[in-house]
């Protein structure tokens, strides 16, 4: 078993990675204090968790979609029909729709629930169940709405991913690309286990140092994400999330070249690490420029300017970039034959 501990002083946690991880589950409910517990879940999951408690298992829906504040809505009821106290907890157990969605409902029920999540994908175990970003989308782009709400403990339990379909694997593999390129201990060809912990103890390290994004150190964990939730959005989330943060690394490559940051070694060095990882580097052939540029200036890390993570001579980056550049680095982009 491995112990990855967020240092997070009073909020800190540890997330517990490897087989049997979960057999901790109860242990870390009892030191809560907690009475009684309420999962979160999805159909589909085909996985099922004892809290020790008197539990309830409450079902959201599945995709994107179902991350809204109805959503939010409905759990909260859910949590106050079930007699959820601030003192009891949430356990999430699912993808990242899941633990974004179920962790943004315990942090605004009672105004801070303990959350506790038990993610069940690849992406959720190296990214999405760790660091306390919790949210949900509006139809003006994702994630635009919620909390940093730290858990109490994260579980990734490595045979829970043995059932996961092909596609949400690569959605994983975009998060983990991403990691090695901040530089995660993690390659392709990397075991799940060594991905999850290399990626777990990259994003500890970084959310220790500026939980809120408050000094730019915790806004390196967007690298790739500025065009990524764009294209989700833009697409109607028929791209997943990892294969969007797959053309946003190819794309920041782009745009850091031609801003003269990099050279077209370091370019074409960053585009096939991430096709390595068998990810798309090219935006959808459909793509509307226009629509997507609209949606990255609405991106909750825009400041002056939009905002990118790119490569450079001092590694990577948070870079304020112009609207002009932007736009003619992905209309270049866009059109690009590779």
């Amino acid at each position: 078993m491995i112990r990855v501990s967020v240092g997070l002083g009073s909020r800190g946690y540890d997330v517990s990675i490897g087989d049997g991880a979960l057999e901790g589950l109860k242990e870390s409910v009892a030191g809560l204090g907690a009475s009684r517990a309420v999962v979160v879940t999805q159909a589909g999951i085909g996985h099922e968790v004892d809290s020790g408690l008197d539990q309830e298992v409450l079902m959201m829906g599945s995709g994107e979609e179902a991350k809204s504040l109805d959503t939010v809505e409905e759990l909260c009821r859910g949590f106050a029909r079930a007699r959820l106290t601030r003192h009891d907890v949430v356990i999430a157990l699912g993808g990242g729709v899941v633990t974004d969605t179920a962790g943004f409902a315990a942090a605004s029920y009672h105004r801070g629930t303990p959350v506790i999540h038990v993610p069940t994908t690849l992406l959720a175990q190296v990214d999405a169940a760790i660091g306390g970003k919790t949210g949900v989308n509006i139809p003006e782009g994702k994630n635009l709405v919620g909390a940093f709400w730290q858990p109490a403990a994260v579980i990734c339990d490595s045979t829970l991913l043995s059932t996961l379909p092909e596609r949400e694997w690569k959605s994983g593999r975009g998060e983990v690309v991403k990691c090695e390129l901040l530089g995660a201990p993690v390659t392709a060809s990397s075991s799940a286990e060594d991905m999850v912990a290399g990626c777990v103890r990259l994003k500890a390290e970084i959310v220790a140092a500026d939980e809120r994004e408050t000094v730019g150190r915790r806004d390196l964990l967007n690298y790739g994400h500025t065009l990524a939730h764009a294209l989700e959005t833009v697409s109607r989330y028929d791209l997943r999330h990892g294969e969007a943060v797959a053309i946003g690394l190819a794309f920041a490559a782009s745009l850091a070249r031609r801003l003269g940051r990099i050279d077209e070694a370091r370019q074409a060095e960053i585009i096939s690490t991430v096709a390595g990882y068998g990810l798309p580097v090219e935006p959808p052939a459909d793509l509307d420029a226009e629509a997507t540029l609209e949606l990255m200036r609405r991106d909750k890390k825009s400041r002056d300017g939009m905002r990118f993570v790119l490569d450079g001579p001092d590694g990577v980056v948070p870079v304020a970039v112009s609207d002009e550049a932007v736009g003619a680095a992905l209309d270049e982009f866009v059109r690009l034959d590779r």
